[in-house]
């Protein structure tokens, strides 16, 4: 399938990803050997999986650091390859900080992290449990990050590495949804998972208060596609995990997770 035939299936601003896994499948035929991406969220995963599949002799895993990790590597293969945990080059990290007397957000660390020139494709997960705090990295960023982010607002902190068997395992908090929809508009995707009238979802969305994969999203005719991931600020978070067809009123029968603030 060429490139021209595959954008089709996709959003016009998804065209520079799908060039690009294009040119990592060309690398695996051309060469026959194995590449590993950057990190990935699920919609981007969705995509390469897509086209991997139009291909019998390539294959594709994925590795957060645990299970249902939300950002993942991929490694892109030959057939003949059998993928280790040691080729996706991850490193847990913990951070070490005067817990006793501050206490730590996850929005305030992902905002040091990106604040320090660090890209969100770098690192995965950052996971916490109790008062515990860790991040999954490229291996090759840690240095970078040791010494670039010390503090998290006014708190001084380290980051420390760690054996990936250490890692925090996350509960799953997501709870499932099926209902149907008008449309698959940002706005009435928005309004359904949190019981939004539409006017109020789309001022929310207006307001620059909603986020698609990570990226701030101010339209609210935006097209919603299957594993887009939305984070409605002072609401949660909403997958659409499924399109299921229509029913009899055509309305579109779909399946959401819903994490609520």
């Amino acid at each position: 399938m060429d490139n021209l035939n595959v954008k089709q299936h996709f959003r016009p601003d998804e065209g520079p990803l799908i060039d690009q896994i294009q040119d990592w499948l060309e690398t695996v035929r051309d060469q026959y050997r194995p590449i590993l991406t950057w990190f990935l969220n699920p919609r981007q995963r969705y995509i390469l999986t897509t086209m991997v599949n139009q291909d019998d002799q390539i294959k594709v895993a994925f590795n957060g650091g645990f299970a249902n990790a939300e950002m993942q590597r991929a490694l892109i293969f030959p057939d003949y390859y059998q993928p280790q945990d040691s080729d996706f080059e991850l490193q847990l990290l913990t951070i070490d900080y005067p817990r006793k007397f501050a206490e730590l957000h996850h929005r305030q660390i992902m905002g040091s992290l990106l604040s320090s020139g660090i890209d969100r494709n770098v690192f995965g997960d950052i996971l916490v449990h109790d008062q515990d705090w860790q991040v999954i990295v490229d291996t090759k960023m840690v240095t970078y990050i040791q010494g670039q982010v010390t503090q998290v607002g006014k708190i001084h902190i380290s980051f420390l590495p760690q054996a990936m068997s250490a890692v925090i395992q996350s509960q799953s908090d997501w709870e499932e949804l099926s209902t149907t929809v008008v449309s698959l508009r940002l706005d009435a995707i928005v309004a359904t998972a949190f019981n939004y009238s539409r006017n109020r979802a789309k001022l929310v969305i207006e307001h620059g208060l909603v986020r698609v994969n990570w990226q701030e999203v101010s339209r609210p005719d935006f097209t919603v596609a299957i594993f887009d991931q939305l984070s409605v600020r002072h609401a949660g978070r909403v997958q659409l995990q499924a399109v299921n067809g229509y029913n009899k009123k055509q309305k579109i029968r779909i399946s959401l997770g819903i994490i609520h603030a």
